[in-house]
This record gives structure tokens, C-alpha cells and sequence, in this order.
């Protein structure tokens, strides 16, 4: 009935009040209105038209937005945008946002709903239609929403007006590749998108990268998270073309940690953020503990520190290099620490609610993810004697904690790994791997020194029995990456890793890095003095490495057996796993003197032509 109502309004019939008093009473039955009767849809096709017909008039202000609420509400469904996607009717709410103007500034406070709710309908129609996502890089829709987010600058009562013009700058930089390139080199979109991030913060600058500490400051009002949680994600995309970003990382990343976000309206849910698509982790090999026993002495044994070169490629921090590719030009340097400043500030800043911190957390996260990784180092900057923060060698190191905290958080989650914890496990990999403070500190607190060794590593609730549950999980992806964080922590040293994880968790990361074997990874590091305590050197001994703890002295069942019996139960053996292999339910693999895994019979090709070899030679 009030469909009818409506579109008998906007064909004229009662006059300019009688439609803005139908269409409220139409806009306020259908505002929560997600699912629409198909029988009506050619209606709502012509009350679309009809409404452009008369936007494209000069109406007063609320008939205006009662107007442009009703077409909001419409456009929540894709099979009535047609006749809303021509360039014309497109054009049409360009207009009434402000994008086409010209003016220096926003002046007339009154036209600020109609331009809030103009972007709201841009939002809907092109995240729902194709041709309106065509028209809008014909119209060169970008340029204009960046142009309207400069006018917002040292504005006041325009929050709204930011926030959704935010918004559909992430919508289109998601959708085109084009529109991220040109945001990039053409429209100056780092610099525009970075300075309406700081601007949703109260930041007083101190140095040239360091923002001063309010650690009594007041959270963040609702609006200012939202507005800085539009640019963050605006800014990912941005930026995510930018960089060979973890590149040796297989992990598939998704914005605001994975949850749904709105464009227009409360109910419009768009796909989770866009991420940079890599190949996932081959499956790993599973070892049996009969031929983990048979590697356990190579891969115990440490490589001597004085056989390794320390390769060329040093960080300044003095540690290993990182898969983060490193500025190109000094200016390009400097906008990602300024950057990489602004989000130090993001993480120490609280939103209005939990859940609204932890949105803007994750979404600093994801972008930090892309800054180069040699422009991190603001984030642990040298703390000063006034300072009530943590400190690490001298530093700052409340962003890292944060990050820590957040982590933590989201391990204790329990579900969505994929998109909620492999973001920030990757990002604190590689500081890990490039700034040394950052590694020792994230050490101290993660694998601290062991003293008690009586329960298995991944039984427990500190964050090292956490991370170490990780490396069996499902999930490839999540898997992969705990067990990288752990490796880079204990420098790429596979006896550092095994003392805290035990050789049955750390088998499918070493078998991955053909590191069976022993030995180390790639990376250069530091020397560290030994942190082992006493405790930890007297259990020592009596650690069953597979399993990285001491067990209770159990009975050998073939203390009481005769010879006949164990060859007995040998050959059983053996012919349960001939079976097994000819059945092709398992496959029995050996090490190269490498270090990587290979079929047996090529192993025992080998070692009998080493025999040969050798023989021959005598």
C-alpha cells in the first residue's frame, strides 16, 4: 500500500509536502527492508525514476533527503538499478554530493544531510551495479570524492560527510585495480588518505615521527573510529599494489579481521577485504614417530657459528633481511614512517567500545602489514625518562605489546585463524625478523627462558603453549605461520626451536625447509648469549626431544621377550608397512644429506651408490 502511495506521490499528485510526508512514511516502514517482493519490482523500478526526475529539480533541502532516503532504501536491491545506472541520474547525485563543485569549501551547513545521504545511495548503487562501477571510472569519480575529502579539512559538522566519502573511496579502490593505481600516482591518495587518518586523531606531534603519550586520553567518540577505520581500509588498498608484500608468506588476508563491513546503510554487507591472493602451503608430509627417531639426532645437532657467513643483505637493525621490499625514494620513505607513526598512535588509542577498538586495531594491523618493513622502526621509538611506558634496551615498546595483546586475543578466540590471526602473526614475523629489539622483546614474553619441562609444550596457557597447539592446526595457512613466528624467534636455529616445541610439532616447518636434517634457515642473526637455566640443563638429559618434555620412566615390553619373539615382532612390523606402502596408504620417506625429504628407495639408491663409490676407491 505504501508503494502505491509512493509512487502516486512522485508522479505529482498532492504537491511538494504530501511527498515528503508519504515518502517518511515510507522510508520509516521499510528502513530495516532487505528483501524485497519481486511481484513489486516494476514498481520500484518507476518510483526510482520518478524520485531522479524530481532530484534532478530544485526541491527544497528535506524534501531532498526524504527523496534520497527512499532511493538508499530502493537501492539495496539489484534488479532495480537499472534505470538508476545512466550517466545522467548518475551525474544526478554527484551533484547533490557536492563532488562537481568547485567552491574551497563546504559553506552551507543546512545542504550537509543531502550530500551525507548522496554518497549513501552512490555507496549502494556501486557496490550493486557493474555499469554504475563502469560509469564511475568514466566520470572519474575518484578525483572528485578526493577533491571533496580535501574540502573537508579544518571543516566543522562534517564527520558524516568524511566518513561515507571514505567509504566509497575503499569501495572503489576494491573494485578496480585502476582506481588504486590512480589514487596512487595521480590523485596523491597516500597523502590525502594519511592526513584524513590523522585527523581523526588528536595527535600533538613531538618529533618528526612521534606522537606525544596520553595514556589518560580519552577513547575515541563514535564517529572518529569510524572515520578512521574508513581510511585505514581505503588506505590498504591503496597501498596494496604498492609493495612485494610478505611475499614468501602463503597466507590469504582479509580486512577489518574478517568482519563483514556496511557501505550505505546498516544492512548492506559486502565481501570480506580485499587481499593479495598467493598460493597456498603445500600439504606437508606427516612423519611417523619411528622415522622421527631416525632424524632426531641430525636435526639436534647445531650447525658451529663459526662455519655460517653472515650474508650481505643486513637490515640496519643489524638482523636478518625481510620480504618486504624497501622504499624507492626518500619522499615514498618518508609518507610510510609518517604512516607507520599514525598507526603507532592508532594502536594506543581506545574506540568508543571494545568491539570498536579491536576494529581499528585489526585494520592498523592489516596496513602496517603493508609498509615496508625498514620503516617499522618508528614504531619502537626511543622512549624519554618522563615516560611511564614499557621499555625494552631503552625503547618504546607499548605499540609492540598492544600487538602482542592482540594476538593473544585472538588465539583465545578459537575460530576464524585465517582471517583474524595471520594478519598480525605475519606482520609481528617480519619485525621480528628485521629489528632486533623488537625480536628480543616479543622473546622475552613468548619463549622465555625454560625452567619447567615436565608437561608437553603444547599443554598449557601461556602464549608459547598456544602458539605451539598452531603448528598442528587444520589449517595450513595458520599453521605455516605460527610455526615461522616461533622459527624466526629462535633465530632460524632448529635446536633453538626444538628445545621449545618439541621435534613432533616443529616436523612439518622443517620438512618444508628441507631442515630434517638440522641446521639453520636463510637469515642472518645476531649472537645471543645462553639462556638456558639451571633447571632446564639438569632435565636435559631426560627430555624425549620428539615430544620436548621429560617422561615417566615407563617399561620396556621386550625387556621380558626372547630373541624369537622380537624377530617375531619385527618382521610383523615390517610386513605391516610393506603393506601399507604397496597400498599406497603410506609413503615411506628418507632424508637427503640436504636436509629435504625424498622418496626411500631414492635414499637407499643413494647410500648404496655412496657404498659402491667407496669401495671402489679402496
Amino acid at each position: 500500500m505504501e508503494l502505491e502511495t509512493a509512487l502516486e506521490a512522485v508522479r505529482g499528485r498532492g504537491g511538494a509536502e504530501s511527498l515528503e510526508q508519504v515518502l517518511g512514511r515510507y522510508n520509516e516502514k521499510n528502513r530495516a527492508t532487505f528483501k524485497f517482493d519481486p511481484a513489486d519490482e516494476e514498481k520500484r523500478k518507476k518510483l526510482c525514476e520518478g524520485i531522479l526526475n524530481i532530484l534532478e529539480k530544485d526541491t527544497k533541502t528535506s524534501c531532498q533527503v526524504a527523496c534520497l532516503e527512499a532511493l538508499r532504501i530502493l537501492s539495496r536491491d539489484k534488479k532495480v538499478l537499472v534505470p538508476v545506472t545512466t550517466k545522467e541520474n548518475m551525474q544526478i547525485l554527484m551533484r547533490l554530493a557536492k563532488l562537481d563543485m568547485t567552491e574551497d569549501s563546504l559553506e552551507d551547513v543546512s545542504n550537509f544531510p543531502v550530500i551525507v545521504e548522496a554518497l549513501k545511495c552512490l555507496c549502494n548503487i556501486v557496490f550493486n551495479s557493474a555499469i554504475a562501477q563502469k560509469l564511475s571510472l568514466e566520470l572519474n569519480l575518484a578525483a572528485m570524492l578526493c577533491n571533496l575529502l580535501k574540502k573537508c579539512k579544518d571543516q566543522q559538522f562534517v564527520d558524516d560527510i568524511k566518513c561515507f566519502d571514505l567509504r566509497l573511496l575503499f569501495l572503489l579502490s576494491l573494485l578496480h585495480t585502476d582506481i588504486r593505481s590512480q589514487l596512487h600516482h595521480e590523485l596523491q591518495g597516500l597523502q590525502v588518505l594519511t592526513e584524513a587518518l590523522e585527523s581523526s586523531f588528536s595527535i600533538r606531534w613531538t618529533d618528526k615521527y612521534k606522537a606525544a603519550e596520553e595514556h589518560d586520553g580519552s577513547p575515541l567518540s563514535l564517529q572518529e573510529a569510524d572515520c578512521a577505520i574508513e581510511a585505514l581500509k581505503a588506505l590498504f588498498n591503496v597501498t596494496l599494489d604498492s609493495w612485494n608484500v610478505h611475499s614468501e608468506m602463503s597466507l590469504d588476508k582479509t580486512g577489518g579481521g574478517g568482519r563483514p563491513s556496511q557501505l550505505g546503510d546498516p544492512g548492506l554487507k559486502f565481501p570480506l577485504h580485499l587481499r593479495r591472493k598467493r598460493d597456498l602451503n603445500r600439504d606437508l608430509p606427516l612423519l611417523s614417530p619411528m622415522m622421527l627417531s631416525l632424524f632426531i639426532h641430525n636435526a639436534t645437532a647445531s650447525t658451529p657459528e663459526t662455519e655460517r657467513t653472515p650474508p650481505q643483505n643486513i637490515s640496519p637493525s643489524g638482523e636478518g633481511g625481510s620480504s618486504h621490499r624497501s622504499p624507492t625514494s626518500q619522499n615514498e620513505s618518508h609518507q610510510f614512517r609518517y604512516m607507520a607513526a599514525i598507526l603507532r598512535h592508532c594502536l594506543l588509542t581506545m574506540g568508543p567500545t571494545e568491539d570498536k577498538t579491536e576494529e581499528l586495531h585489526s585494520n592498523a594491523i592489516n596496513l602496517l602489514s603493508n609498509i615496508p618493513v625498514s620503516c617499522l622502526d618508528v614504531l619502537i621509538s626511543p622512549s624519554t625518562q618522563e615516560e611511564t611506558v614499557l621499555k625494552y634496551n631503552g625503547m618504546n615498546m607499548d605499540a609492540i605489546q598492544v600487538l602482542l595483546d592482540f594476538m593473544e586475543k585472538r588465539i583465545d578466540k578459537g575460530s576464524s585463524y585465517r582471517e583474524g590471526l595471520t594478519p598480525v602473526l605475519s606482520l609481528l614475523t617480519e619485525c621480528c625478523r628485521a629489528h632486533r629489539n623488537i625480536r628480543k622483546f616479543i622473546k622475552a614474553q613468548v619463549l622465555p627462558p625454560l625452567r619447567d619441562v615436565s608437561n608437553r609444550p603444547e599443554v598449557g596457557t601461556t602464549v608459547r603453549n598456544k602458539l605451539v597447539r598452531l603448528m598442528t592446526h587444520v589449517d595450513l595457512g595458520v599453521k605455516q605461520i605460527a610455526a615461522e613466528f616461533l622459527f624466526v624467534l629462535c633465530k632460524e636455529r632448529v635446536d633453538n626451536l626444538l628445545k621449545y616445541t618439541g621435534y613432533g610439532n616443529a616436523a612439518g616447518l622443517l620438512a618444508a625447509r628441507g631442515l630434517l636434517a638440522g641446521g639453520r634457515g636463510d637469515h642472518w642473526y645476531s649472537d645471543d648469549e645462553d639462556t638456558d637455566t639451571e633447571e632446564y640443563k639438569s632435565a636435559k638429559p631426560n627430555i624425549n626431544l620428539i615430544t620436548g618434555h621429560v617422561e615417566e620412566p615407563m617399561p620396556n615390553p621386550m625387556d621380558e621377550m626372547t630373541e624369537e619373539q622380537k624377530e617375531y615382532e619385527a618382521m610383523k612390523l615390517v610386513n605391516m608397512f610393506d603393506k601399507l606402502s604397496r597400498d599406497e596408504v603410506i609413503k615411506p620417506m628418507g632424508v637427503r644429506p640436504d636436509g629435504t625429504m625424498t622418496p626411500l628407495e631414492e635414499t637407499i639408491c643413494q647410500y648404496q651408490t655412496n657404498e659402491q663409490d667407496s669401495s671402489d676407491s679402496d
